[in-house]
């Protein structure tokens, strides 16, 4: 269970007894049922994350970018990723701010798609993982928390059901 490593050891006995007893998908199912969104594209992506961006975070840098990249690859890397990018045009120095999110995330329930973008909003303002980062991430999803690990859940699920 590799997205579960920096659990408890109780809390991984609970989620593999779970898969023991094949009830693990049903759990999730039951949480999060199969209403389908309509983020397919990388501009509904840009267009999702840019109004996030606008309710929570209108005084940060603007995002050039939101995109689904098929490169990025869930166990290896990450779920998405952020980057700054800075050019020199002229005499000045220009930064653009790009947001890439894992394309095997595209079947995902909307609500675990959010918390992986409202993720990597935070960090235009927050580049670590620390207590304001958090902090951040629940002001704009106040189930953060509890979507990460949902998150892990369903991502354990899929990689053992193939």
């Amino acid at each position: 269970m590799p997205y579960l490593q920096g659990y408890p050891d109780n809390i991984r006995q609970q989620v593999q007894h779970l898969l023991a007893t094949g009830k693990l998908a049903a759990t999730l199912a039951a949480r999060y049922p199969k209403n389908s969104h309509n983020i397919q594209t990388d501009k509904a992506l840009y267009d999702y994350t840019q109004q996030l961006k606008r309710q929570y975070m209108k005084s940060s840098e603007p995002i050039s970018k939101a995109v689904f990249d098929p490169k990025i690859h869930i166990i290896n890397n990450a779920l998405g990723t952020h980057t700054q990018i800075s050019r020199v045009q002229g005499g000045k120095l220009k930064s653009k701010n790009e947001i890439r999110i894992a394309s095997q995330l595209k079947q995902l329930p909307l609500p675990l798609l959010r918390m992986v973008v409202v993720h990597e909003l935070a960090h235009l303002r927050e580049k670590d993982h620390n207590k304001a980062f958090y902090q951040l991430c629940q002001y704009m999803e106040p189930a953060y928390h509890q979507l990460e690990f949902d998150l892990r859940l369903f991502l354990t699920c899929q990689e053992l059901a193939g």
